[in-house]
């Protein structure tokens, strides 16, 4: 593309200015001065994360140590959310506005531990991150709105020592963490490095809410906080053998480690009530939790290439973990009189073990066909129970035991062809089946489904010789029902008892949660088309396009349990949330990115010597639900926007380089049920660091992030009533000072 229309192109897309570090200057190397000859010039420029993603043979983007340190983060999480089409909600990673499990996590291509958090993993252990919105033959499809594949670090070329240090304020007091990391080259092939990473965390959130119940008759009002903190460590160790030229073997290790506080306190007063005569009284309730978490995950890797056409890999694993708890909830009266005192205990213990093997072989000069298989393994034990003022909250039901195995197996074939300089394909099909098998009171079930996905990637180069390329795909993916999803096991909104003398029928707004033991997996078929122009000096501009048609979307649905089926409830009938399989649903959506020097991007501005770097994405989604009145029957949590901008500058004169990020969501409504509609406030974020280069071993960084965010929640309202639930909480920004040596 020439300067003129990207530049038109650039103006016309807002999303301009977002930063990204600096391309490495080429370097210019020279042989011995010769007076009878010209000199002989070799330009080299170092290998970036776009030329990775200009090679790959599917869609997919890369990050790498680049993006990875940019602002000195602690937390995956944080860098997460400044990526194109990637935001972060509650701890949840949602790519194109879908959450719930739409989006796949894995860790080293394997789907990630139960109870596996973004906030606890640093990415001073991470190598690089792969993002890709298409699946592929090779990992599991359950990967509706995409997959993040975090690659954790690889044992170095040379010797490598890094230690981290870093402080934090967002609250109270400062917290600290820091992280060490130890690679090296041994005798006899043998590779290795040791990340080990402590952190801490230290969350404080003003909190209001309003809530208007009972048919309009009950007007509430609460204003509170609540406090999150906690502590934890991180390793994951790897070993790489060199067993011959072609042969290795890996050892890659993955243990963590947390214990977790929170609390939380408010005050609800009662702002109007009928009758008339039950005055306006006001309750002050507290909370505290506290808990640990732990996971720990072992796999053994054997490559082997058999001469120059044929490959085998084969993997195995197995990994142990599991939390415990214990929720406190404490209601006094105006008069400070004690009202309720309920406590919730529970743990959990899961095991996993897997194994996979796949084998590729060239098929003449063009084809390279592989197949494999995988085999999985998890149970999960759980027990939980709530007491409230002395009595288990449901008796017969609360504080017995379950559990559930999981078994997923599945096959897969696929083909990547090159047909010639301007065409290359990828074919592949993959059958997978996931049976799920739990024991308990109120939780039997056998659950099993099974799902085919053929999937079609082909890329296409306009001039053979040229960087640009279109790529297109056209694929099969599911979403399969959690654990939580299927047990019938009633959980009630303690609002409205449902058993004891008080024993009240509960409101839409307020309903109790129960699982469905026969939900079918989501099944989306989806097409991608983008356009990528690589531009010569490390910059691009892609603009793609993408539809996914769901069938047995997955919504929860309110059902009015009349008194003689709600078997937990005391001659009361319950109003109930339960997830059940609709028709289906469509999305769509724009993708724009635009990333790259200033120079590059816009000549007539800026000097070529100019260390300023550009990057920004705007993504537009839209979506419907076939079983849901409109308007606003979109997907769950999906925002109509998203836009993503900011700019990195590096001095000359001094060893300083600064930037910022920005990321914005409009205010949005979703449809959820034909009864029930949630409106989610507008999102807004501020990230600014400035690193100061101290000595060629030792560099000083200063960062803030959320700033500028305005006050954060949901409004749930009910179809033809006046009730509604409001709850908003303001998060506060964290600043941090981060030092980092490497000897």
């Amino acid at each position: 593309m020439k300067s003129p229309a990207l530049a038109s192109l650039l103006l016309l897309c807002p999303a301009l200015v977002l930063a990204q570090q600096e391309v490495d200057r080429a370097t210019t190397t020279a042989p011995p001065a010769n007076n009878n000859q010209l000199e002989r010039v070799s330009v080299t420029r170092q290998q970036t994360d776009t030329d990775l993603r200009r090679r790959q043979p599917v869609a997919k983007q890369l990050y790498g140590r680049e993006e990875l340190d940019k602002y000195g983060d602690t937390q995956l999480s944080d860098v997460l959310k400044r990526l194109p089409g990637i935001n972060v909600s509650g701890g949840q990673l949602r790519m194109r506005g879908l959450g719930g499990a739409y989006t796949q996590i894995l860790v080293n291509g394997e789907p990630a531990p139960p109870g596996f958090s973004l906030d606890n993993l640093n990415p001073a252990q991470v190598e690089r991150l792969e993002v890709s919105k298409a699946p592929t033959a090779d990992q599991t499809a359950q990967a509706v709105a995409g997959t993040l594949n975090i690659i954790l670090k690889d044992a170095p070329r040379v010797v490598q020592k890094d230690l981290r240090l870093g402080m934090s304020y967002a609250n109270e007091k400062p917290i600290v963490g820091g992280s060490f990391t130890y690679g090296d080259r041994v005798i006899g092939g043998i590779g290795l490095v040791l990340p080990i990473s402590v952190f801490q965390w230290d969350m404080r959130n003003e909190t209001q809410s309003e809530r208007l119940r009972d048919s309009g008759a009950t007007h509430l009002a609460s204003e509170g906080f609540d406090h999150s903190y906690g502590r934890g460590i991180n390793i994951s160790p790897r070993l790489n053998w060199k067993l011959g030229d072609d042969e290795t073997l890996t050892v890659q290790g993955f243990f963590l480690r947390n214990r977790f506080r929170n609390e939380g306190e408010s005050e609800t007063k009662i702002l109007a009530s009928t009758p008339a005569s039950v005055l306006p009284v006001s309750q002050l309730d507290s909370s505290r939790n506290r808990g640990s978490f732990a996971a720990n995950r072992l796999n053994l890797q054997y490559n082997n290439r058999f001469g120059e056409d044929r490959r085998i890999e084969l993997r195995a694993g197995t990994g142990s973990g599991g939390a415990d708890f214990q929720y406190d909830f404490l209601g006094r009266n105006a008069a400070g009189v004690q009202t309720v005192t309920r406590t919730t205990t529970g743990d959990n213990t899961n095991r996993q073990t897997s194994l996979a093997g796949k084998y590729s072989q060239y098929a003449g000069e063009d084809h390279t066909v592989t197949f494999g298989g995988e085999v999985e393994r998890r149970t999960r034990d759980e027990l939980r129970r709530t007491v409230e003022n002395g009595a288990d909250l449901l008796p017969g039901i609360e504080g017995q035991p379950f559990n559930a195995t999981i078994t997923r197996t599945a096959a897969y074939a696929q083909d990547e062809w090159e047909i010639n300089k301007q065409w290359s394909a990828y074919f592949g099909v993959r059958h997978e089946q996931i049976k799920t098998v739990s024991e308990g009171v109120g939780s039997e079930f056998n659950n099993t489904s099974k799902v085919t996905t053929p999937l079609l990637h082909l890329n296409f180069k306009p001039d053979p010789k040229g960087r640009d390329l279109v790529r297109a795909s056209l694929t099969r993916s599911y979403k399969a029902a959690d654990v939580q999803q299927l047990i019938a096991r009633p959980t009630v909104n303690t609002d409205y008892p449902a058993r004891g003398p008080g024993a009240l029928p509960n409101t839409e707004t307020t309903p109790d949660r129960i699982g469905n033991p026969g939900l079918k997996p989501e099944l989306a078929t989806g097409l991608d088309i983008a356009w990528e122009s690589y531009l010569p000096a490390g910059g691009m501009v892609s603009v793609g396009v993408f539809h996914r048609r769901i069938t047995g979307l997955v919504r929860n649905a309110l059902v009015l349990v009349p008194k003689e089926n709600a078997y937990w409830a005391d001659g009361v009938p319950r109003w109930v949330a339960m997830p059940i399989n609709l028709s289906k649903a469509t999305t769509q959506g724009l993708e724009l990115e635009v990333k790259g020097r200033a120079a590059e991007l816009f000549p007539g501005l800026f000097e070529p010597t100019t260390a300023l770097s550009l990057r920004a994405s705007l993504n537009l989604y839209r979506s419907h639900v076939a079983d849901i009145p409109g308007p606003d029957n979109r997907l769950e949590g999906q925002q109509p926007w998203q836009f993503n901008f900011g700019a990195d500058y590096r001095f000359k004169s001094l060893p300083l380089s600064v930037g910022f990020s920005g990321q914005i969501a409009p205010k949005f409504s979703v449809q959820q049920t034909a009864l029930q509609s949630q409106t989610s406030l507008p999102a807004r974020s501020f990230d600014a660091f400035a690193m100061l280069q101290l000595s060629p071993k030792d560099s000083l960084r200063v960062a803030t992030s959320g700033q500028f965010q305005p006050t954060q929640g949901s409004r749930v309202t009910i179809t033809g009533l006046p009730d509604y639930n409001l709850n908003e909480r303001k998060p506060v920004a964290w600043w941090s000072v981060n030092w980092e040596h490497k000897f």
